[in-house]
C-alpha cells in the first residue's frame, strides 16, 4: 500500500460541473485527497460506506458549526447524520498524520478495540484565488441516540485544568476538565481489563510515535432521568439560557429519544441493546465525588479510590483524541516556560514518555474494577 506522504490526488470543481464533478453554487475550486487509498482502506476497517462519507462530507446539507476557533485556531464541525466530525487543521498536523499513517494503520487493524481517533480521510480545498484549506475527517465519538449528559475532556495533568464556567452555568455542551471530574466510574471486571490493556497499547504506540498533549474525551449519559433532574440537567431546560440553533436541534432530539428511553430504561442491559464495544455503548456505574480540587490525591502513588459516594447507572462513550502533536521545539520551550511557573509534572506540555505514564496513572485512578 502506498504510504508516501506526497501521494496525493487533485480534482478541479467548476461550479458548472464535469463528467466527473456535480454542478454546485459555489466558485471555482480544486480538491486534493492525500494517500487516497490508505484511508479508502481505513473507511472499510472502519465500516464507513464509500457513498455515505461523500454524501455526509460533500452533500447539500450544511455541516454544522460546533465551536468557534480555540487556542488551536481549529474549526470543527459535525455532518448532519452526527457520524463525522471535521477539523480544520494546520500543515504541520497534516504532516504528523502523514508521517505517522504507515503506525497508524498498523496499530488499528492489529487492535479492533484501539481508543485512538479513527480517521476518516485528510482533505484540501483550494478555492481559485483563495487560501488552502486543509481538513480531516474523524469519527464523532459522540453519535449516539442517547443523550450526553455530562463531557469531559482528561489528560491527567492539572496545570490550567478546569473550565472558566461556575458551577451553576455548567450544562451539557460544557466541556469539563481534569479538575472538575467528580465521577470515578466502575466497570464490569471483563471490559475493565481490556480498558487497561488497550489504553496502554495505545499508549505505548503515541508514545512511540513522539506524540503528546492527547486526551480522553468521557461523555456520560445518565440512566435515571431523576439523575438528570437532580443535577440540574433538566430535559427541558438549557442551564446556559442560550439556545442556538445547533444547540436547539439536538436538544429537541435528546427529548424525542428521552421518551423512548423512559418506556424501556433498560434497553442497554436488555437483548434489543445496540451494539456495545469498548467506548461506545458502554454500561458502567458513576460514583459521585467531591469536585477535584485537591488534585494530589487521585495522583499520587498512594491514593485510594474513592468510595462510598452516590452511584448512578450510566452508559459511557470515551476516546482519546487529539493525537496530532508531537513534542517539537515549540512544546519544550513551552515546557520550560510553564515550568518556571507551575510544578514541571503539573503541565501539559510534557515528554511523550512522560505524559505516557501520567496519563496511564490517570485513567487507572479514574475507572475502577467494579467488583
Amino acid at each position: 500500500m502506498d504510504f508516501d506522504p506526497k501521494e496525493k490526488f487533485w480534482t478541479r470543481f467548476p461550479p458548472e460541473g464535469t463528467k466527473t464533478t456535480p454542478p454546485h453554487q459555489s466558485v471555482d475550486f480544486r480538491w486534493k485527497d492525500y494517500c487516497p487509498l490508505v484511508f479508502r482502506r481505513l473507511r472499510d476497517l472502519f465500516q464507513v460506506d464509500p457513498a455515505e462519507y461523500m454524501l455526509a462530507i460533500c452533500g447539500n446539507d450544511a455541516l454544522r458549526e460546533l465551536s468557534s476557533p480555540g487556542k488551536s485556531g481549529s474549526f470543527f464541525y459535525l455532518t448532519q447524520d452526527d457520524r463525522f466530525m471535521i477539523k480544520t487543521v494546520k500543515k504541520s498536523e497534516v504532516k504528523v498524520l502523514l508521517r505517522m499513517l504507515p503506525s497508524y494503520y498498523k496499530h488499528v487493524c492489529q487492535y479492533e478495540n484501539s481508543l485512538v481517533t479513527r480517521f476518516y480521510g485528510v482533505h484540501c480545498v483550494k478555492p481559485v484565488g483563495g487560501q488552502k484549506i486543509r481538513f480531516i475527517v474523524m469519527g464523532n465519538l459522540f453519535c449516539s441516540e442517547y443523550r450526553i449528559q455530562r463531557r469531559f475532556d482528561l489528560k491527567g495533568s492539572s496545570h490550567g485544568r478546569s473550565t472558566a464556567k461556575p458551577e451553576g452555568e455548567i450544562d451539557e455542551t460544557t466541556t469539563l476538565k481534569d479538575l472538575d471530574l467528580n465521577f470515578a466510574f466502575r466497570l464490569q471486571r471483563n471490559w475493565y481489563q481490556e480498558l487497561m490493556k488497550q489504553i496502554k497499547r495505545d499508549c505505548e504506540f503515541l508514545e512511540a510515535e513522539r506524540i503528546m498533549d492527547y486526551s480522553l474525551l468521557v461523555g456520560v449519559h445518565f440512566r435515571d432521568d431523576n439523575t438528570g433532574e437532580k443535577m440540574g440537567l433538566s430535559p427541558f431546560v438549557l442551564r446556559s439560557g442560550r439556545i442556538d440553533s445547533y444547540q436547539n436541534e439536538k436538544f429537541m432530539r435528546g427529548c424525542r429519544f428521552l421518551e423512548a428511553e423512559l418506556q424501556d430504561m433498560d434497553r442497554i442491559l436488555a437483548g434489543r441493546k445496540p451494539s456495545i464495544r469498548l467506548g461506545a455503548n458502554m454500561p458502567a456505574r458513576a460514583e459521585r465525588m467531591a469536585r477535584r480540587s485537591d488534585f494530589d490525591q487521585y495522583t499520587s502513588g498512594g491514593a485510594t479510590h474513592p468510595s462510598h459516594g452516590e452511584m448512578y447507572e450510566v452508559v459511557l462513550y470515551f476516546g482519546v483524541i487529539d493525537i496530532l502533536q508531537d513534542y517539537d521545539i515549540t512544546k519544550k520551550i513551552e515546557h520550560a516556560y510553564k515550568s518556571l511557573q507551575a510544578d514541571p509534572a503539573s503541565i501539559s506540555a510534557v515528554d511523550p514518555k512522560l505524559y505516557s505514564k501520567r496519563f496511564r496513572d490517570f485513567i487507572s485512578r479514574i475507572f475502577i474494577e467494579d467488583g
